[in-house]
């Protein structure tokens, strides 16, 4: 989701970016209207091939978030609105769940609802419940029960944003704390710090504890790179190693963008079957090879691009969660099908 510097967010961005490799800045320019797939190295047409474009499928939310394809359909959140959504084969969407964040009445956060969610190995789906402050199972009934709630301390978490699961089964996981109405300041804070976390055999480990507002996450196709997005005050992506034991190191940037956005923040992002990261920002996705070369950038007129995920039979969809509105975009390879966990 946003930081609290895109609470009030009216107007989209463009970026003009370098195409060199390494670590780049990202800059943004404000430009509203338009809808585009900006090509900065023909290696971009391997993915998106020439003539993809991007439509829009479905409108009119607050904040649309926690993309996931399960059971041959998207689902979705309106993260202000507190509810989930999905959209079917028919292309309607149809309202999944009220309260999707846990909690009926929660005047202390301006983004109650659920945020980022993965699907587990028995189908089941994951979710992250801001107000209710943990993730959360939801079954094929809709049933939802509590999965985690409290960090390896005892502490309760302050509000799961976003998730991911590793090769070994593992649940990676950000932890800020935006769904809280007054962030590092409120009371209800139990962790002095904002987390990544992994959750392997029923032990919560705090993986990164010196991000100031870790958002996004994802893993190379092997798992031995992982991506975190920071939104601020400073805004970029890290990339961390991974070893045998889950333990992270060599902590350094993938990307960094020209801040702090008035509009929109790092935020989502995905890997690709060839191990690409597309990553929400200033502006919209980009597309960046693991070296942090961007080959691409993916522009819609909503304010910030929250999240992705790939859909479809053949997984070479990618739905895009971009504040109001919910885009599709038709990719020439698949998105990274991840072993889901135990």
């Amino acid at each position: 989701m946003v930081s609290a510097v895109a609470l009030l967010a009216t107007n989209a961005c463009t970026a003009s970016l370098p195409a060199g490799s390494g670590d780049q800045t990202a800059t943004s320019t404000a430009d509203a209207g338009d809808i585009a797939i900006v090509r900065l190295d023909s290696a971009i047409n391997d993915i998106i091939a020439p003539g993809a474009t991007i439509e829009r499928i479905a409108g009119g939310y607050e904040f649309v978030e926690g993309p996931v394809w399960t059971n041959g359909e998207l689902w979705f959140s309106d993260l202000m609105g507190n509810k989930l959504y999905a959209i079917g084969a028919n292309g309607v969407a149809r309202l999944l769940l009220d309260n999707s964040g846990g909690v009926t009445d929660a005047p202390h956060s301006a983004y109650p609802g659920s945020n980022g969610a993965a699907v587990n190995q028995d189908g089941s789906v994951l979710m992250a419940q801001h107000a209710a402050r943990r993730i959360a199972r939801v079954a094929s009934d809709m049933s939802i029960t509590p999965f985690v709630e409290r960090d390896g301390e005892g502490r309760r978490l302050n509000s799961p944003n976003d998730m991911v699961f590793a090769p070994d089964g593992a649940l990676w996981f950000t932890d800020p704390p935006l769904g809280l109405a007054n962030g590092n300041d409120d009371p209800l804070k139990e962790i002095p710090y904002n987390g990544v976390y992994r959750l392997k055999d029923g032990k919560v480990t705090a993986a990164i504890t010196d991000l100031p507002t870790p958002n996004g996450i994802a893993l190379s196709p092997d798992g031995k790179q992982l991506y975190v997005s920071n939104s601020g005050p400073n805004m970029f992506i890290n990339i961390y190693d991974v070893d045998s034991n889950g333990n992270v190191a060599n902590g350094r940037s993938l990307i960094r963008f020209d801040g702090p956005s008035p509009t929109d923040v790092p935020d989502g992002m995905k890997v690709d079957s060839r191990g690409n990261i597309w990553a929400s920002g200033p502006g919209g996705i980009r597309i960046i090879t693991p070296q942090g070369k961007v080959l691409g950038q993916l522009k819609t007129p909503d304010p910030a691009q929250a999240n992705l995920a790939w859909g479809g039979e053949d997984g070479r969809t990618a739905y895009i969660t971009a504040s109001n509105n919910v885009y599709r975009l038709q990719l020439a390879i698949p998105g990274l099908q991840p072993k889901y966990g135990e």
